[in-house]
């Protein structure tokens, strides 16, 4: 492919004309999306507890998905400071959603785990929020639905590889 591809073409204005319409709209729609999903993240992080931030929300999700995972292992994930992380960590162990323990592989580290407590409060808003899902998908056929699982679980997986040039 030559320097003059228009998928290899420089991300500046000028190149923005080249991009195909289906790069254009999923750029724009992207945004959106991302818009929405912080702020459907922040009302769903008030309603799981009033104290927590979106970010601590998410973390409880991850936790619930891996089972237990060390603090390195979370701000990696995110991709935020240890800092960070940990300032959230105390929060949630303060409202008995998180206890740590000392890791078996390694006594210097910890790993974390949801309490029975918060595991309990995660499953009850994991599942409000699906059924906001279902809501909002009612109209859809099935198939669209499965569809959109199919190519948002693509996206991710295209989204986590790194960039190449």
């Amino acid at each position: 492919m030559s320097p003059d591809d228009p998928q290899h073409a420089p991300a500046t204005p000028e190149a923005g004309e080249h991009l195909p319409t289906a790069f254009t709209t999923i750029e724009q729609e992207l945004t959106v999306f991302v818009r929405r999903a912080r702020g459907f993240s922040a009302q769903m992080s008030r309603e799981f507890h009033p104290d927590l931030e979106p970010g601590a929300y998410a973390m409880l999700l991850w936790l619930d998905d891996v089972g237990s995972a060390r603090m390195t292992e979370m701000a990696s994930y995110f991709g935020i400071g240890k800092p960070t992380v940990s300032r959230q960590l105390q929060l949630m162990e303060k409202l008995d959603l998180i206890t740590r323990e000392v890791d078996e592989n390694d006594r210097r580290a910890q790993r974390l785990t949801l309490t029975e407590n918060g595991a309990a409060l995660v499953h009850r808003a994991r599942g409000a929020r699906r059924e906001s899902f279902r809501v909002k998908f009612g109209d859809w056929p099935a198939e669209d639905v499965d569809r959109l699982a199919e190519l948002l679980t693509r996206l991710n997986e295209s989204l986590s590889k790194p960039n190449s040039q």
